[in-house]
């Protein structure tokens, strides 16, 4: 069965996403761990989350996803900016052992000038800070446009931050199809080889979750603006070869495109509709 959902606010509870979760078809779900454009987190409401894995066992609800919020970025020029991102970043895999076995994706980050290569080792320092042997939550990098200074638009950036990483068993990679397509990954054309690309430099196995966006840019434009399933350069044919790819099939998918509830809920039919 297809496990899809949407990016979902997270400012009720777990349950009450797990409630609109399940009133839109979806079958999991992403949220930000806090406000996404400031650093604040509510407190752990621990009787909302023994609540929410209650209703998510009953209603199949499985494999959700954690965002960080857009302002982490663990590899900027200004330390204090460092600073906050590995706070933030530690202050969110503490609170997300609550609900364990779930994974935590974040955007690499943008260097600023500084080079990838200053970024990348940034990037690692952090990681080797904040995970721990005890961590119960695998922690993704998310495949970028590559736009401005961002590090992550290549596959081979985010090898090197895994490889430099020393718990690597740790980490995992969510695929934007969105960015991958602005950065250059022909998935509407050529999907096979990407994935071997992908499979040679990274490796299929590390390979988590799925951004399942269309992209309102042509192939290798580097902006990262997302569009609604089918209204998009990438289109839904080719959205549909994503999902039911044999690679690919068994990861979960996540909506971050353009809508309000009823629209996730007519993408989430739509995909369900052309699901093998």
């Amino acid at each position: 069965m297809l496990t899809i959902g949407c990016h979902l606010s997270s400012s009720k509870g777990y349950l009450a996403m797990g409630q609109t979760a399940v009133s839109i078809g979806a079958n999991t779900f992403q949220f930000f761990t806090r406000n996404p454009r400031g650093g604040n987190a509510k407190a752990i409401d621990e009787d909302d989350v023994k609540d929410y894995l209650a209703y998510a066992r009953e209603h199949g609800i499985s494999r959700i996803l954690a965002h960080a919020p857009y302002t982490l970025n663990g590899c900027s020029a200004g330390e204090a900016v460092r600073d906050f991102a590995f706070r933030t970043m530690k202050d969110d895999l503490n609170r997300l052992e609550y609900t364990p076995g779930i994974c935590y994706n974040f955007h690499p980050g943008s260097h600023v000038g500084q080079g990838i290569e200053t970024g990348i080792s940034h990037i690692s320092r952090m990681l080797n800070t904040v995970l721990t042997p005890e961590l119960h939550t695998t922690v993704l990098l998310e495949t970028m446009a590559g736009k401005g200074s961002e590090v992550g638009g290549r596959f081979e950036e985010l090898r090197e931050i895994i490889d430099r990483t020393e718990l690597s068993g740790k980490m995992g990679v969510c695929l934007d199809t969105c960015h991958v397509w602005d950065g250059g990954y022909d998935i509407v054309n050529h999907l096979d080889e990407v994935l071997a690309e992908f499979d040679r430099v990274i490796g299929l196995d590390r390979l988590k979750a799925v951004h399942l966006n269309d992209s309102k840019n042509p192939l290798g434009a580097r902006k990262d603006r997302h569009a609604k399933i089918g209204e998009g350069q990438i289109g839904l044919e080719a959205l549909v070869r994503v999902v039911n790819h044999p690679a690919l099939k068994h990861l979960p998918f996540y909506l971050e495109t353009p809508n309000e509830l009823d629209g996730y809920a007519k993408e989430i039919a739509l995909m369900r509709e052309h699901a093998e």
